[in-house]
């Protein structure tokens, strides 16, 4: 009788701790803190195209397949070139606001100059939420930003996404001015490494 009570509280615990990640409410929001309820957007789905077609028959709302596995010495890391087409999002949101388009163009123009040229799309939170649910929805920044580069005719295989949660913020201050900055999108080209010259 001890040992069936005790599978299933087990049991019921392994299920609630299994459905507990990326939860969709933010958890351990600073007391005191008010957002404006038009700020906390719907995350989209993960890993579908929003609207428009994408190279390679990718329609909207079918699964982006992930780029293939990168090896990290066989490229040059150009974090300079894209520095100022860094995207921003609001609080709790993987939304990308029409503000935002054109740096997206501008990375969709670097990208179509050189085919040979990847890209590494960074995703960044605040320092909001608990770490889980903050790399979940940087996760979800970056396969947004991918899947807009998708509609805009990038072949989103030329793309991977990582995601740094609230680990790597550009800006240390506790207020809403850091905060915004530090709710974005890194593009990091990745250049095939030819080798040292014979």
């Amino acid at each position: 009788m001890k040992t069936n009570m005790l599978y299933s509280v087990v049991l019921a615990l392994a299920i609630f701790l299994t459905s507990a990640g990326c939860k969709s409410e933010r958890s351990n929001v600073k007391s005191g803190d008010s957002w404006p309820a038009a700020a906390v957007s719907q995350i989209p789905p993960r890993g579908t195209l929003a609207s428009g077609n994408s190279p390679g028959g990718f329609s909207p709302g079918q699964p982006i397949p992930l780029a293939a596995h990168w090896v990290a010495a066989a490229t040059n890391l150009d974090r300079q070139t894209l520095a100022a087409c860094t995207i921003h999002f609001a609080f709790d949101s993987a939304v990308i606001h029409d503000s935002e388009r054109s740096n997206l163009q501008s990375v969709s123009l670097a990208l179509q100059a050189d085919p040979n040229v990847k890209l590494m799309v960074e995703g960044n939170c605040d320092e909001h939420g608990t770490e889980e649910y903050n790399r979940c929805l940087g996760e979800r920044r970056a396969l947004a930003a991918r899947e807009a580069l998708a509609t805009l005719g990038i072949d989103p295989m030329r793309i991977r996404t990582i995601s740094y949660g609230k680990d790597k913020p550009i800006a240390l201050r506790h207020d809403e001015a850091g905060w915004r900055q530090n709710r974005r999108d890194d593009f990091i080209l990745l250049h095939p490494n030819t080798g040292p010259a014979e």
